[in-house]
């Protein structure tokens, strides 16, 4: 595992939170926000943002940053740990994606419905109705999902504190990710 050089210092880098008025220099090399986007999406787990970072680091040591789009190598590095990319039309995926994030802080959602795995909940749902109830749900948590565009039949994204939404909205278009919070249509 590669460890971030010394100017990713996380007592510095957004570890705790962004300051509402704060900018985000898209000027910044992408590893620099790439680390600043890992730190929101791991929120009080830098070991697994560390962790991270060094995939990263090892997935684009040999490519120019004008070689790979930083979203698609993100997606591969955090998928099933701090991201999820599930098939538009699979709704019990998403629940499956959903609920294994938010077990990281012990939380478990409430999908308006007794058993969310259940055959015949999951045949009549459909995934932008199950974003909105879990965009819902996270937020009475302090959480924020967060969905990037894809460009394809899939739905991709992340969960993040809701204290750092403004972060997020600086960050993820600096990297080139176009998101937005789940709950919006």
């Amino acid at each position: 595992m590669h460890i971030p050089d010394s100017e990713f210092d996380p007592d510095d880098n957004y570890a705790s939170g962004f300051a509402p008025d704060m900018e985000v220099d898209e000027d910044a090399g992408t590893e620099v926000l790439v680390w600043q986007l890992l730190l929101l999406i791991n929120p009080d787990d830098e070991e697994t943002a560390l962790q991270q970072f060094g995939a990263w680091q090892d997935a684009t040591a040999d490519a120019g940053e004008d070689e790979f789009e930083p979203a698609w190598v993100l997606k591969d590095i955090i998928d099933w740990k701090s991201g999820f990319q599930v098939h538009d039309d699979d709704a019990a995926a998403f629940v499956e994606s959903i609920n294994e994030l938010v077990a990281r802080w012990n939380l478990q959602l409430d999908w308006d419905v007794e058993d969310a795995s259940d055959a015949e909940f999951l045949a009549s749902a459909n995934v932008p109705d199950l974003l909105h109830v879990a965009y819902d749900a996270l937020r009475a948590y302090g959480y924020t999902l967060w969905v990037w565009e894809t460009g394809t039949e899939t739905t991709a994204g992340w969960i993040a504190l809701s204290r750092d939404d403004e972060a997020m909205r600086a960050i993820a278009p600096a990297l080139g990710i176009e998101v937005r919070p789940g709950g919006l249509a």
